[in-house]
């Protein structure tokens, strides 16, 4: 596997297990519609939330979550209301953002940006 696919799986790893300790259930991974994917969509205080992981190794083009921009924002929201509409929920929404930055001894830093943005145009 390529190792920015590895790297990108670890994150999603370490995102989960955050999200688990922190108290959210987590109903899917990897959720896609049409270019869209969604890394995991979790649930907690009758909120569903989807979140995009952002995994670097460096700083040198920016933090992990600069790299959600609008037009990723775009698809999200796009695979976000066919995710609601199938699941008919009829309550509220986040997009979160977890950012994790690996050094070259493999420590990391995991930042979770709740209520990251709100996408336009949904």
């Amino acid at each position: 596997m390529a190792q920015h696919l590895e790297l990108g799986r670890a994150g999603e790893a370490l995102a989960k297990t955050h999200l688990e300790n922190s108290g959210y259930e987590i109903l899917d991974e990897n959720w896609t519609y049409g270019k869209a994917e969604i890394d995991l969509i979790a649930y907690k205080n009758k909120v569903i939330i989807f979140v995009e992981v952002k995994t670097r190794t460096g700083t040198g083009f920016g933090q992990p979550e600069d790299f959600v921009d609008a037009r990723k924002q775009k698809l999200l929201a796009s695979a976000a209301d066919e995710y609601i509409y199938l699941m008919n929920h009829q309550g509220d929404v986040r997009f979160d953002i977890i950012a994790i930055l690996f050094d070259k001894n493999k420590n990391y830093i995991l930042n979770h940006i709740e209520d990251a943005f709100w996408p336009t145009g949904t």
